[in-house]
């Protein structure tokens, strides 16, 4: 496996000096964030560190050869919007954006993207399943004539009152990933895992990677830290940042040896990716850095 990180905790760097940290701190690979830019709607979106509008040689070129001098690869083109906005202005420029992101990967030979399903937080599981079969086999298709993989991350994208009721990603169980990949049976449609979004649902977060290790094609590595005291305070059915926080690997509920334990069981030998979003690091660049050195150094324990 091959330890890496999310580049969008390096919101304001550049390309050069996101590439140069992740090199100096010794990590082997960077889920490089393609927003578009200056679209900025939450916290840790709106970063762009590659411009997927300029499909030049000499820039694509430019790209391979900063990596390549730095020793770290770029595991995955990353965008996370809301492909089934029930806005469909926003739903549009969302999917024309996506599919930008998917053609520059094939350009770097990357070859994988990793986002969200999206989902319309108005309507019910059942009817956004019917949108989800109107708007994602294109998608796949698409990605499919590119030579693309898209890894689809387990985040349900409900955290308060701006997500409610609904949240803005269907993608969020086991039960739901069996629906979706019967509907679009392709092998390059699989799973961003996140261990982090199953422990505030109360979902295992292990048994999950035995039964569909072979959809599983990118792993971040973010924890999760439950405040027993405000969930028997405010119930499951509350905001759930009113009972949860997502925290640095090994500062949270999740168990690490376990977790990656269960990655070499099922023989998944590809990208790691860090993803910072501890709220405890983020009052200035010195903090963020050394939330990226702490992760680093921590999962250094299980992955090199």
């Amino acid at each position: 496996m091959k330890l890496g990180i999310v580049s969008a905790i390096y919101d304001g760097f550049t390309f050069e000096e996101m590439i140069d940290d992740a090199s100096n701190k010794g990590l082997k690979c960077v889920e490089v964030a393609c927003w578009p830019q200056g679209k900025a709607e939450r916290r840790y979106a709106g970063v762009s560190h590659i411009d997927v509008d300029n499909t030049s040689m000499d820039y694509i070129d430019y790209v391979l050869d900063y990596c390549k001098k730095k020793n770290v690869e770029i595991s995955s083109l990353a965008f996370y919007p809301n492909t089934m906005d029930g806005n469909l202005e926003k739903r549009s420029a969302n999917i024309e954006h996506l599919k930008k992101v998917i053609n520059m990967s094939a350009l770097l030979g990357v070859n994988m993207v990793t986002t969200f399903i999206g989902r319309d937080q108005t309507k019910t599981v059942e009817e956004n399943i019917e949108i989800f079969k109107e708007v994602w086999p294109p998608i796949i298709k698409f990605a499919e004539e590119k030579g693309v993989k898209v890894a689809i991350e387990n985040c349900p994208m409900l955290f308060g009152p701006d997500q409610w009721p609904g949240g803005q990603n269907l993608f969020t169980t086991p039960k739901l990933w069996r629906q979706m990949f019967e509907i679009i049976p392709s092998n390059n449609f699989g799973i961003n895992y996140d261990p982090s979004h199953f422990i505030w649902q109360q979902i295992d977060y292990i048994k999950p990677l035995y039964e569909f290790k072979d959809k599983i094609f990118h792993v971040h590595c973010k924890d999760i830290k439950l405040y027993t005291d405000k969930l028997n305070d405010v119930g499951v059915m509350a905001y759930p940042l009113e009972y949860m926080s997502p925290k640095l690997p090994g500062f949270g509920d999740v168990n690490w040896g376990k977790y990656i334990s269960a990655l070499t069981d099922i023989g998944y030998d590809s990208f790691v990716c860090i993803e910072v979003e501890d709220k405890a690091f983020e009052n200035s660049k010195e903090k963020v850095l050394n939330s990226i050195e702490l992760s680093t150094r921590y999962l250094r324990n299980f992955v090199i």
